[in-house]
């Protein structure tokens, strides 16, 4: 079923991709995709694809670990290493479509836990292991539920009920609210 949503979502989308790889390029000349290693299903790592919506040397710019809004969300809400064009891209979650290509490598689902950065893992301590037993997801229980309004504790506890209590209609149910949740905005920062 992923693998046919995914073939079908970037078969439709196409030219959506390619204007925004376009987009993106000319901003500053830098690369259209961004690959950030992230955990995946049993624990190994993978390249998660976006389109970038950072300026170029933004990983080398991380926010300072004393900042609370940092510390409590792993988000900013101003961001300042955020182009004009990604926070466009972010608010539409149109950044995340390469993930579709992560889909049909088989690294990610299209529902599941999203996919987090290694130093996320000690967040989830010994509830990680229920992250790790399924693949990672290009929507999720806590996106549907609020995305960045969501606080990472209860993020965690949606990943987990989630893992524990999945079948196809609750997959489906998270499927059938993604469009209206990212059309709303609601948590998006």
């Amino acid at each position: 079923m992923d693998i046919a949503f995914a073939l079908t979502g970037l078969l439709l989308t196409w030219p959506l991709f390619v204007l925004i790889a376009l987009c993106v390029t000319a901003q500053d000349g830098g690369a259209a995709i961004f690959r950030q290693q992230r955990i995946g299903r049993d624990g190994r790592l993978f390249d998660c694809l976006k389109f970038r919506s950072m300026r170029m040397g933004a990983e080398q710019a991380l926010p300072s670990a004393s900042d609370p809004e940092w510390q409590a969300m792993r988000k900013l809400t101003r961001d300042p290493r955020v182009t004009p064009l990604g926070r466009l891209l972010r608010r539409s979650s149109l950044d995340e479509l390469p993930q579709l290509i992560n889909v049909l490598r088989g690294e990610m689902a299209l529902v599941g836990p999203r996919p987090i950065v290694i130093d996320e893992a000690a967040r989830y301590g010994r509830r990680l292991a229920d992250y790790c037993a399924v693949p990672p997801g290009l929507t999720g229980l806590w996106q549907v539920s609020g995305r960045n309004a969501v606080p990472y504790p209860r993020r965690v506890a949606m990943d987990v009920w989630f893992v524990r209590n999945r079948t196809v209609g609750i997959y489906l149910a998270i499927l059938a609210r993604t469009v209206p949740a990212v059309l709303s905005r609601r948590g998006v920062s």
